[in-house]
């Protein structure tokens, strides 16, 4: 694969002409602003990247199309390469951490930050943040409803599905608390004042794996969705990798679970959805869905989720769940019908998408719930 040692303002230009992207699509794709993108262009040679944006640019150059990377590499300078050896696992891994701050709070933090993408009905706002691991990409989403969540991307190459599954428990053990300490940094709280999150869900974007087409890679992907089968997590300390023949054994036999839904479209994708998390491979660039598409449909469910776990537990802790009149019954019930109603611009796959990750993620029966307690204590 072409890669970028160190991004230009040319760099960026030939990688924007090479995706077909007019300046306006190429900022909304990267997260930036339409003038960020002017001002790198500008400078041309002579102007070199942030180097969180290098590790933005890095990322998108990752995702493109075979084709789009074929033109970068011909614009370059550069004979085209073979894609990776699809003997090899090759995986996007998206972690998604939410934590309840409080309307007031998100309101601090979203000054001075950066805009959505126009187009998202869920306002926020976003910035890059420091992990320690220099090779993740982390970037901080702030809701006005008053969640955070932390967007995580790491790319992998494991050596099999046991050793990607071990690799994200053991990680969650370390992420949650990382995140909780840079939320306590940036809101200046001190021990036990502001909450770590609580949970992780995961997204697996798969580019190539070693298994055959069919069952099999259904198989493979239907394990990323619920990798807990892979190791044993009731070990004292950190979770411990099973031994490799159970893998061997649910890749020859095959292996389904009942909360597992599939969303994938014949000849164009595979993707499953589960209670832990969701697997896609997209075997048509053209066709299939867009890791923006995905990872800005979780961002949605996860902020939403973690907005009404915060009103479940005010009631189960015997309070009167009250919160902003803009963030009543009412922005739930709206919520609700954005994420359960197909829209006219939507495609099959949007669709399915969005139903899958409703139906396992259990959002719209969380949101009723909310409705309901945030109406029953205002009657």
């Amino acid at each position: 694969m072409v890669t970028v040692q160190s991004w230009t303002g040319r760099e960026a230009r030939l990688l924007r002409s090479s995706m077909r992207m007019s300046i306006r699509d190429f900022a909304a794709h990267l997260g930036v602003s339409d003038r960020v993108i002017s001002k790198w262009e500008a400078g041309g040679e002579d102007y070199t990247p942030r180097p969180d944006s290098q590790a933005v640019l890095d990322t998108a150059l990752a995702r493109s199309s075979d084709e789009s990377r074929a033109r970068f590499s011909e614009a370059l300078g550069r004979p085209a390469v073979a894609a990776p050896n699809a003997a090899h696992i090759r995986v996007e891994s998206h972690k998604f951490l939410p934590v309840f701050v409080g309307i007031e709070q998100a309101r601090r933090l979203r000054e001075g930050m950066n805009a959505a993408p126009a187009g998202r009905w869920l306002d926020s706002s976003w910035a890059r943040a420091n992990h320690p691991d220099g090779g993740t990409v982390c970037t901080l989403h702030v809701y006005a409803c008053g969640v955070v969540v932390f967007h995580l991307v790491q790319l992998q190459t494991p050596q099999s599905l046991t050793e990607l599954a071990l690799w994200r428990y053991r990680s969650y053990a370390s992420d949650l608390p990382w995140a909780g300490s840079v939320l306590r940094d940036l809101l200046n709280a001190g021990p036990g004042e502001q909450p770590d999150p609580e949970y992780v869900l995961s997204l697996y974007w798969v580019t190539s794996g070693p298994w055959t087409a069919g069952p099999e890679f259904d198989t493979a992907l239907r394990l990323l969705s619920t990798p807990s089968v892979l190791v044993d997590r009731g070990t004292p300390g950190e979770p411990e990798a099973l031994h490799s023949s159970v893998e061997e054994s649910l890749l020859a036999s095959g292996f389904d679970h009942p909360d597992i839904v599939s969303f994938g479209v014949r000849g164009v994708s595979t993707g499953y959805a589960g209670w832990s998390g969701v697997a896609y491979c997209a075997h048509s660039q053209e066709r299939s869905l867009t890791i923006d598409e995905l990872v800005g449909c979780e961002l949605t469910v996860q902020a939403l989720w973690c907005f009404s776990r915060q009103i479940q537990q005010l009631v189960e802790d015997g309070q009167d769940p009250s919160t902003h009149e803009d963030f009543g019954w009412r922005f739930l019930r709206a919520a609700s019908s954005r994420l359960t109603s197909a829209r006219a611009q939507e495609t099959a796959q949007h669709v399915l998408m969005r139903e899958a990750i409703m139906k396992t993620s259990g959002l719209a029966e969380r949101l009723r719930a909310a409705q309901d307690a945030l109406r029953d204590s205002v009657g």
